[in-house]
């Protein structure tokens, strides 16, 4: 699971949080303060990815 973090105080809490949430992955925090500020998020950059040719 990625996780966007910000630099917070709160991210470490969001982990365990989502962690709880989800028992058998493993979640990964994503610092994505800069992304934020560009007006998007993980969703945002990552929703337009072209598919691979076999």
């Amino acid at each position: 699971v990625i996780l966007p973090q910000y630099g917070d105080e709160n991210d470490a809490v969001a982990i365990e949080q989502v962690q709880k949430m989800f028992p058998d992955r493993e979640v990964v925090g994503v610092q994505t303060k800069e992304v934020a500020f560009g007006g998007g998020n993980i969703h945002c950059i990552t929703q337009q990815q072209p598919a691979v040719k076999k």
